[in-house]
C-alpha cells in the first residue's frame, strides 16, 4: 500500500519534516517515491511552516494512496490556512 506521511529531516533539536508518498513497508526517513510538501514545526512568524502540493496530493488520493493521521491533520491545517 501506498501512504502519506511525515519523513524527518533537520538537526537535533530543529525538526524538520518532508511530506512523502512512499511505501508503507520502507522505512520512515527511508526511500520515497514522491516529495509533495514539507512542514516546520518550529518555523517563525515570517517563515513558511507548512507547504503541500495540491495537484500532487489530488493525485496520489485518487489512485489510492492514504494519509497518516498527522499528515491528515497537516492538510486540514493548511486548507484553513489558504482559505
Amino acid at each position: 500500500m501506498v501512504v502519506i506521511r511525515l519523513s524527518r529531516g533537520g538537526s537535533k533539536g530543529r525538526p524538520f519534516f518532508n511530506i512523502v508518498v512512499a511505501d508503507k513497508r520502507t522505512r520512515r526517513d527511508g526511500r520515497f517515491i514522491e516529495r509533495i510538501g514539507f512542514y516546520n514545526p518550529i518555523a517563525t512568524a515570517n517563515e513558511e511552516g507548512i507547504r503541500i502540493a495540491q495537484d500532487r496530493l489530488t493525485y496520489w488520493r485518487g489512485v489510492g494512496a492514504q494519509a497518516s493521521p498527522t499528515v491528515e491533520r497537516l492538510i486540514n491545517q493548511a486548507a484553513k490556512k489558504a482559505a
